[in-house]
């Protein structure tokens, strides 16, 4: 298939192929360019398996970003494809990149990632035995503000998303003083079943905004224009459990929903879990059950929040209906203000190897936070 070197005997349904992980070419648009696939051992070329596209953070890498997120873990237990791209931009340490995304970097040596994106897909599409009509996406910090853009900027490829310290709804736009969505620069195809992780504590891309320019606006305020965006109706439902608050918008058009998890203590690391917190969590569990303890009293979401399990779970009760309609951008009107911009750094090289509404001011009262110059 000239493609997935060392998968090119599956050419598609019909071939068995041993289970692990693949190197990855692609012909894009401009250049070719690699990745890695990752093929659970129920892969048998016959039964169309389910895809989630990994998308790494800056100064990393396709097996860097696997083995911070797990997600080639959750695929051998789950049983689909996992498929992670690697960035056109050098990352600030050999062997790491980061992800040319339009609005964000003028950095030199960019590729068109959004066609590297398109082109992989219709790879991957062809040359493997999936289902395309589940076919997901996961992006951590650089690679949730790329898939982002590749959602904003109108594909449709994705039946839902998932973003770990990275959500976006479009360029910051700061209008009177104000940090928001510009809604010129977010118009998705659909309404789109979406999961988000944030932590308080995040210096890299703040919780209440701020930031390097492409940053600005805060997590509340991206979750707010999407429910838009997706038309969802009525108010978040919102829970706290152990310094865990839990969000989801379960009435938007098309069958969306919008899930969010809050980290009170969450830093820009992926969370996990510690060993301890499964522990104690099991016991209480079983103590509970002995003093059959009434269901009521327990959360309606569980705080040990592993991004990878729960996004998979989210996926499979996202949206399989009428995939094909179209959401209308939703209607600019004015809103309450953002959060203010404060300053930080973003140390995605860990592994290395306020709610507003969208604009109605006109452009000369606006000033944008994108294209900052060598911004990963």
């Amino acid at each position: 298939m000239g493609a997935c070197s060392g998968v090119a005997a599956a050419a598609g349904c019909g071939t068995s192929l041993p289970a692990g992980r693949y190197d990855l070419s692609v012909q894009s648009t401009d250049a070719i360019r690699s990745g890695v696939v990752f093929v659970p051992s129920s892969y048998t070329g016959k039964e169309k398996l389910p895809v989630v596209f990994d998308f790494h953070g800056s100064d990393s890498n396709p097996d860097g970003q696997l083995k911070r997120s797990s997600w080639d873990k959750v695929a051998e237990k789950n049983g689909f494809v996992v498929v992670a791209l690697q960035g056109s931009l050098a990352g600030h340490y050999p062997g790491t990149h980061a992800w040319n995304v339009p609005l964000v970097t003028t950095a030199e040596g960019g590729l068109d990632e959004v066609g590297f994106i398109t082109s992989a897909l219709t790879q991957v599409k062809r040359d493997l035995c999936v289902d395309p009509g589940r076919i997901y996406a996961s992006g951590y910090s650089g690679g949730g503000r790329m898939l982002s853009h590749y959602i904003c900027s109108g594909h449709s490829d994705f039946a839902a998303a998932g973003f770990v310290h990275s959500l976006r709804a479009g360029a910051p736009v700061e209008v009177e003083g104000s940090w928001r969505p510009d809604p010129k620069s977010c118009s998705p195809a659909r309404p789109i079943s979406i999961m988000a992780f944030a932590g308080q504590k995040d210096t890299a891309n703040p919780y209440a905004g701020g930031g390097k320019p492409y940053w600005q606006y805060g997590f509340k305020t991206a979750i707010q224009r999407w429910s838009e965006l997706d038309g969802c109706s009525g108010s978040a439902k919102i829970e706290t459990v152990g310094g865990v608050t839990y969000g989801t918008y379960d009435t938007c058009k098309n069958g969306a929903r919008i899930a969010s998890y809050v980290f009170a203590d969450g830093t820009h690391a992926w969370p996990k879990p510690s060993a301890t917190e499964n522990v104690l969590a099991a016991n209480a569990e079983a103590q509970a059950g002995l003093a059959k303890v009434a269901t009521s009293s327990k959360p309606s979401f569980d705080p040990r929040v592993d991004p990878a399990e729960r996004m998979w779970d989210f996926f499979q009760k996202a949206d399989k209906a009428s995939l094909v309609a179209t959401a209308a951008p939703a209607a600019a009107m004015a809103g309450a203000p953002c959060a203010a911009a404060t300053t930080s750094d973003e140390p995605d090289a860990d592994l290395r190897g306020t709610t507003c509404s969208s604009i109605s001011q006109p452009i000369e009262k606006r000033r944008s936070g994108q294209g900052a110059k060598g911004a990963l």
